[in-house]
């Protein structure tokens, strides 16, 4: 009986951090499933709503407090219609969730895009440039290329570059998930000692890194090398797994512009 008890004692301790851990779990996770759908517009609404009931409520605004408990019932219908596909939405998250997110799942960011294309690129002998954006505000050279301001992914690279488009022989821009600009012309590099192996996109991928803070990766259309261009330094033929790294580690990723989903290698559904 006193194991008993003790273990109670040990429950009330232990309940009330429980209890908030649990709570701002469920918060968390109601947080971020309303940031990702239109959801802010039904609080934004019922938040002015309720500031209006306060309002009425403290300043003794008899009519309109009436008003407002009167059509109290027609607001939530309304609401339920007008913010409908943003309920929807939610229910639809809500119900295809992985609330712990635990399995045989991969973490990807956008760069793993670019990776896939520049490995599909090299088997296929086609050339590439793409310039990830840091600091450096670069418009002078953005406007060399067309802006196309578009979702990034492996396949619109592999069309870029994979096919004679007028955009393929110059670099793609991107920054935070979207590709900036294509066609770009990059200046060349001026280091004396280049090897002469290089051809001009390693000098263009070089020539960028020594005139700001952009990581340039190149595709040999030669060789098939995957390489990295940044601090005025070329780092060639790397590996998918050092790419990955170093890109990550370059562009300073947070957690939360990580995605967990299934694995699709796009290369295998393109063969």
């Amino acid at each position: 009986m006193n194991a008993f008890e003790a273990l109670l004692k040990i429950y009330d301790l232990i309940c009330p951090v429980l209890d908030v851990a649990i709570m701002t779990f469920l918060l968390y996770k109601a947080y971020e499933l309303i940031i990702k759908t239109n959801a802010m517009q039904i609080i934004k609404a019922a938040i002015i709503v309720a500031i209006a009931y306060v309002i009425a409520m403290i300043l003794q605004l008899s009519m309109l407090r009436w008003v407002l408990n009167f059509l109290a019932p027609g607001l939530v219908v309304c609401f339920a219609i007008v913010f409908q596909p943003e309920l929807r939405k939610i229910f639809l998250k809500l119900g295809q969730r992985d609330w712990f997110m635990f399995g045989d799942r991969s973490r990807h960011t956008y760069v793993d895009s670019v990776i896939i294309a520049a490995e599909m690129l090299s088997k296929q002998k086609r050339g590439m440039l793409a310039v990830f954006m840091r600091h450096t505000k670069m418009d002078d050279i953005l406007d060399t290329g067309t802006r196309i301001n578009a979702d990034l992914s492996s396949s619109l690279l592999v069309t870029i570059f994979g096919h004679n488009t007028p955009l393929h022989d110059g670099a793609c821009f991107i920054q935070a998930g979207k590709i900036i600009s294509a066609g770009c012309f990059l200046p060349l590099s001026e280091q004396y000692d280049i090897k002469k192996t290089f051809g001009t996109r390693h000098r263009a991928a070089l020539g960028l890194s020594e005139v700001s803070d952009g990581v340039v990766l190149v595709v040999s259309e030669e060789s098939g090398a995957i390489s990295l261009a940044y601090d005025s330094k070329l780092h060639y033929d790397l590996k998918t797994d050092q790419l990955t790294k170093i890109l990550e580690n370059l562009l300073e990723l947070t957690p939360d512009q990580y995605t967990i989903e299934d694995t699709v290698d796009e290369s295998k559904k393109a063969n």
